[in-house]
């Protein structure tokens, strides 16, 4: 992937975490009514202190390096440092940026972390929501599911738009609602080398998708009132009636293709009108529902194997010959409703982080377990569901075939393993007095360092919301404590008390690192900022960033991200790197969901080791506490 001047994430993915991506073009592109950029008058994103950042980034280095390799990181550190060198160039017109903008990295941040990115959003950036599974005896019950989760999200809208969300506090500091705000309505639109978001706040209609067939659904009749469960359903019925067999030209499939081709396909499509029309009417709506064929859920063995079918649902649709064509990878929140009792949602990362979505599933998954009824309706005057029409013509059909074979081969690649983890849960964590995150975290890196006898940098993603405009900052989660417990662990003539003094020391060292990260001085986005800024004023990019330690540190082999429901839910999405292994994870009272992923065709990685490594991992560190604090127990 090409961007200005270097190639920068060669099967690195952007989504996350791979921050070094440069660019020539430093304007946001956004299409429709863009979000107030402060309301809530939140304190900006600092520049770090260039001399804090350096000194942070090589502890977070010399795991990955030998002596001679870190003597040669040094010494770049220290030129770039110098006393009216390069580095204190760039920290001054980065600074000068700063106090032009109200959060500095947040333009180029969407730009080169997802606009720019050329990869299809599907694996490499949207990730998958699985909800606890259902059983659908029939149709109707499907649809009455369906519907139930529409009103919910509608209501829940209704409380972001009318700024009714508690504000989230970290601590005292309140963070960044403004995430919330670009949930509903919002939907990517392809362009070749940049992309652009359309914000939609005011629509009043849904997309639905049925056997690949696309159909305007309006939320509120013409007497403005919104339609009842019931209504809902009969409208849901009217859709299954006219999308009745696969439609096998749908154009859904090219939204999962590299983004440059989509582009290119896109801008045949609008040449014709009814096509433009048919994309504008998607591109505004408030969500799309899919509604799924049966997959075959409850004929799965266990719950581990329909935890792996869903989460590939959830993220791909398991490829053409499934639901891969029956989605719009494109909008921010596409809801999953299988036939047989799997359901879910898709969402494209670009306009928000997970919590956001997590908070949103588990009102949603509160409402349905309520079984809530809502008393609006019914609507005296419904509108009758549209379907969108599509014009295809050779051109576009072969665009059709090839995104479906690229999205076979995808889905094929990416190994799923998803699990819970029902020896213990954070409960049990707290009682030792540790944090639960860091536990996890130190849990992963040591499954690796099992695994691999090698130190694997390793992404955790912090929201740095307590900013304006605040996204994420990067916590290295490798590092010189993290591979002193591993080892320690590995050893059999160490005893447990001096393991656990081990285990807490990288403990401490993750919380301390997370909670700079937090505040926006980690070192990834610092050190991105200077090199988005030597390239927007025609400056080389530095030696430290082709350096080993730069490469190696930021190749994050295990990709990792907390996102916690307290439903019975989790979150899943493909690997950053090649060689890599992704690991979101919703740690609950008693048990740990687990969605881990890595692709087939790497022969370095294979989730199955991984997983037994990492359950191992966590018996392990539990046996460690038991024997080294028996009478806490």
């Amino acid at each position: 992937m090409m961007r200005g001047i270097q190639k920068v994430c060669s099967h690195n993915r952007c989504m996350f975490l791979e921050p070094y991506a440069s660019s020539l073009l430093v304007t946001c592109n956004y299409t429709s009514s863009k979000p107030a950029p402060n309301p809530q008058n939140l304190p900006r994103l600092p520049v770090p202190k260039l001399a804090d950042t350096l000194q942070k980034y090589l502890k977070t280095v010399k795991p990955h390096l030998n002596d001679e390799e870190f003597a040669v990181t040094t010494s770049l550190v220290k030129d770039f440092l110098a006393e009216g060198g390069l580095g204190q160039k760039l920290q001054g017109l980065l600074q000068s940026r700063a106090e032009k903008h109200i959060n500095w990295l947040e333009e180029w941040w969407l730009n080169t972390a997802y606009l720019e990115y050329r990869d299809p959003v599907v694996v490499f950036s949207s990730p998958g929501l699985v909800f606890p599974f259902r059983k659908f005896p029939t149709q109707e019950d499907q649809l009455k599911y369906a519907a139930k989760t529409l009103l919910a999200a509608l209501e829940y809208k209704a409380l972001i738009d009318g700024n009714k969300i508690p504000t989230e506090m970290m601590g005292k500091s309140p963070l960044d609602m403004g995430q919330y705000k670009k949930v509903f309505g919002t939907c990517r639109i392809p362009g070749e080398k940049r992309d652009k978001l359309s914000y939609n706040e005011n629509s009043k209609h849904i997309t639905v998708i049925h056997n690949n067939h696309i159909f305007h659904v309006d939320m509120w009749g013409e007497d403005g009132v919104l339609l009842s469960e019931d209504q809902i359903i009969q409208q849901l019925k009217k859709v299954i009636e006219q999308s009745s067999t696969p439609n096998v030209k749908g154009v859904g499939i090219l939204t999962s293709d590299n983004r440059d081709n989509w582009a290119k396909a896109y801008q045949q499509l609008i040449k014709d009108n009814v096509n433009k029309q048919s994309l504008e009417d998607v591109e505004r709506s408030i969500v799309v529902l899919c509604l799924d064929a049966a997959v075959g859920l409850w004929e799965c063995p266990n719950k581990d194997a329909r935890q792996n079918l869903a989460a590939a649902q959830t993220i791909h649709g398991s490829g053409p010959g499934c639901n891969g064509g029956n989605r719009w990878f494109d909008k921010t929140v596409q809801f999953i409703v299988g036939a047989d009792g799997l359901t879910g949602l898709t969402y494209e990362h670009s306009p928000a982080e997970g919590q956001p979505i997590a908070v949103m599933v588990d009102y949603i998954i509160n409402y349905l377990d309520q079984n809530k009824t809502k008393p609006n309706g019914p609507s005296a005057k419904p509108k009758p569901p549209v379907k969108l029409e599509f014009v295809v013509n050779s051109e576009v059909d072969g665009m059709i075939k090839t995104a479906q074979n690229n999205l076979d081969k995808l889905a094929s690649d990416l190994e799923l393993n998803c699990f819970t983890y029902d020896k213990y849960g954070k409960n049990f964590i707290k009682s030792q007095k540790l944090s639960p995150d860091s536990y996890l975290q130190m849990a992963m890196q040591y499954a690796f360092y099992r695994l691999y006898k090698t130190p694997g940098a390793h992404y955790e993603s912090a929201a740095t919301r307590m900013y304006a405009g605040g996204r994420t900052e990067t916590i290295r989660s490798c590092s010189i404590e993290s591979i002193e417990f591993a080892k320690a662990m590995l050893d059999s003539n160490v005893p447990p008390k001096e393991k656990m003094a081990a285990l807490k020391k990288a403990i401490n060292a993750h919380k301390d690192y997370t909670v700079q990260a937090l505040q926006g001085f980690g070192v990834d986005r610092h050190l991105l900022g200077l090199k988005l800024t030597a390239i927007e004023n025609g400056i080389e990019i530095p030696k430290l960033y082709t350096d080993d330690g730069f490469k190696k540190s930021a190749h994050m082999r295990i990709s990792t991200s907390q996102v916690a429901c307290k439903c019975d839910a989790f979150m899943c999405y493909g690997p950053l790197v090649s060689n890599g292994y992704a690991t979101c994870y919703n740690p609950r009272n008693d048990d740990v969901n687990f969605a881990t992923s890595a692709f087939v065709s790497n022969p370095e990685t294979s989730c199955v080791k991984y997983r037994s490594a990492l359950e191992e991992a966590l018996k392990d560190m539990h046996d460690v506490i038991l024997h080294s604090t028996p009478s806490k127990l």
